[in-house]
């Protein structure tokens, strides 16, 4: 058994627009909202970043924290989190994003990635299932084209 994704929404996410709202009720998905309820028990779960050592195999048993905002509203998330108990990952850079993005405050734009991309991606690279993650998610085909030989 994996352990539990944990979601860290802000709370002025658009769910009509939040990729991860699917997941919602989920087993093995917990969401927190920030900033009234800070996710806890998160000692020794990854955090994706853009410039940190590449997620592999060997992270498979542990926890996944994903921070669910604008960038503006997850660099302020990140901040409120105790990095000493998080493991910073990113995932490989051939990874491009398929959603049509109008913030342009990523540091860099074809790497930052709709939330239900980077967790298919990092589910892929744990070896976990992924196979309905992308179900809702609009971007699909062509996310998946954009990425078809990281994922073949």
């Amino acid at each position: 058994m994996y352990q539990p994704t944990i979601i860290y929404r802000h709370r002025k996410e658009n769910k009509k627009k939040c990729t991860l709202e699917s997941l919602v009720g989920k087993e093995g998905f917990i969401f927190y909202q920030y900033p009234s309820s800070p996710p806890n028990k998160y000692d020794g779960a990854i955090i994706l970043t853009l410039d940190a050592p590449i997620l592999s195999i060997k992270d498979r048993e542990k926890k996944l924290l994903i921070i669910d905002g604008t960038w503006d509203y997850a660099k302020k998330m990140a901040l409120s989190l105790d990095k000493k108990s998080l493991i910073p990952r990113s995932l490989p850079h051939e990874i491009v994003t398929a959603y049509p993005r109008k913030q342009t405050r990523c540091q860099d734009p074809k790497r930052g990635l709709a939330s239900i991309e980077a967790l298919y991606a990092a589910f892929h690279i744990l070896g976990k299932e992924k196979k309905s993650l992308l179900d809702h998610y609009y971007w699909k085909e062509t996310f998946l084209e954009l990425n078809k030989d990281f994922f073949s």
